[in-house]
């Protein structure tokens, strides 16, 4: 895919006063540019030099379609747990956006977060030199590194956005580049297959620098373009791999074995893979980075990453999962398995539009027997109704079913054996499904929250509101 050629604008919004809160700054941040996504770094470049962003420490840059943000997080906790100093960006957030940034674990203060943002937006002013336009993903992302470079940290963990060649991210050179896996998804932007989307993905690689590929199956794209510019290619089954049993599991790498392993406190079908691709990014900048065998333990059994895959305390069963594409749904499919038995699997089920949502219904239908379609709000927003179509279309066979007013009638979990064996009903918001299912559903049910960073934190928040109700 090609840069973008779209012309910068200058924003008319006014910048936000000395004192102004995060959250002022962030509604500015919406303004400043004509387009949420506009791909490109010439922009983002043209800051960083005024800035003259330096970053001392070991740099790890993670792309990749599903896994990228729980292999940050696992590098993370293992750096952590050996004693440095270590820098995490992500995105996007959950319920707050000081989750994008984190020092030692620990998400960073605002007040840190909006020195940032006006050391940035002086340098994007220019001083006489030119204002440059950025987007908000743009302008954070060199924000927080901006940050972590004047910490002066042993590691930084970036995870890349959207792609790889053409995010924000890219103008950071990494010491060591993983690529966790490559699907189908945000083609408008990377492109129409695999093929595209690993070329996109491999634009993180460096030459004479590690890259590391955990997709089992990675686009022939992503080998060629490491050869071609003389990248350091780790392939998942050659240069790497794990093996395990329901105790433990292993890693072996070109010239490190590490055995006795705890399985990562993280859930899910696939946290191996991001596992291993973890423990191959530190063997390969282990002349820069030593981490002992028990840090590499105890990170693993401590490390958190919410909505992927996180079964939260209580009964019901609750399950959060951000997965939005039909590789992540195939994993999830997997994960909900490996389970155990309940006796019904509701879901509250909200996505973007545009996202392949017939593909991620195929992938799960025969896993949920009752279907709670929400809305999405925003410009980006798929309605319950359009929802409901795209199961129809992957041939799910639900009948409607009032479970608000059952739920109201009969209360908590006394509908669940008189309610059709397979039901679907469409809500205005994530908050009002998770307000019925938290009156409708049996203890011993499993609910299932999916489909988007969108739908798991409007139902953490309507969770949270539920708590705080008097008894």
């Amino acid at each position: 895919m090609n840069s973008s050629s779209s012309t910068p604008v200058t924003s008319t919004a006014a910048r936000p006063v000395n004192g102004a809160s995060l959250d002022q700054w962030l509604v500015y941040l919406e303004s400043i540019h004509a387009k949420s996504i506009d791909m490109g770094l010439e922009r983002v470049q043209t800051v960083k030099d005024r800035l003259n962003i330096q970053l001392g420490g070991v740099v790890f840059t993670v792309a990749g379609t599903n896994g990228k943000g729980s292999t940050c997080a696992m590098l993370e906790s293992i750096t952590v747990q050996a004693g440095y100093q270590v820098g995490m960006y992500t995105s996007p957030h959950l319920l707050r956006f000081t989750e994008r940034a984190r020092i030692n674990g620990q998400e960073v203060a605002e007040a840190d977060l909006v020195r940032a943002f006006e050391v940035v937006e002086d340098a994007r002013q220019g001083q006489g030199v030119g204002t440059v336009s950025l987007t908000y993903f743009e302008f954070s992302t060199l924000a927080i590194v901006w940050l972590f470079a004047k910490r002066q940290l042993d590691v930084v963990i970036l995870e890349v956005g959207l792609g790889g060649r053409l995010d924000a991210v890219n103008v950071f050179d990494p010491d060591c580049a993983i690529c966790t896996s490559v699907d189908l998804d945000h083609m408008a932007f990377l492109g129409p297959d695999r093929e595209s989307i690993g070329r996109e993905k491999a634009g993180i690689f460096r030459s004479g620098k590690p890259a590391i590929v955990s997709d089992p199956a990675p686009p022939q794209s992503v080998i060629n373009h490491a050869a071609a510019i003389g990248a350091d290619l780790w392939l998942f089954g050659r240069d790497f791999n794990y093996s395990g049993d329901k105790q433990q599991w292993a890693y072996g790498g070109r010239n490190i074995r590490r055995g006795a392993l705890a399985y990562p406190a993280l859930r899910g079908a696939n946290q191996l893979l991001n596992a291993s691709a973890a423990l191959a990014a530190l063997e390969s900048v282990r002349d820069r980075l030593h981490v002992p065998a028990q840090s590499i333990r105890q990170g693993f059994l401590l490390v958190e990453w919410p909505g992927r895959f996180q079964v939260l305390p209580g009964q019901p069963t609750v399950v959060l999962d951000v997965g939005h594409n039909p590789h992540a749904a195939a994993h999830l499919r997997e994960s909900l398995d490996n389970m155990g038995f309940f006796p019904y699997t509701h879901c509250i089920f909200g996505m973007l539009g545009d996202k392949d949502a017939e593909s991620v219904v195929n992938a799960l239908k025969d896993r949920i027997d009752h279907w709670h379609l929400v809305t999405l709000e925003g410009d980006r927003g798929r309605t319950a109704e359009e929802l409901k179509v795209s199961l129809q279309n992957a041939g799910v066979d639900a009948v409607n079913f009032d479970w608000a007013a059952n739920a109201e009638a009969l209360g908590k979990g006394g509908i669940a054996k008189q309610a059709p064996d397979k039901t679907v009903q469409t809500y205005d918001s994530v908050a009002q499904a998770y307000t019925v299912l938290s009156k409708a559903v049996s203890a011993n049910d499993r609910i299932l929250v999916f489909g988007s960073f969108l739908t798991v934190a409007q139902a953490l928040q309507a969770r949270e509101q539920l708590r705080k109700r008097p008894a």
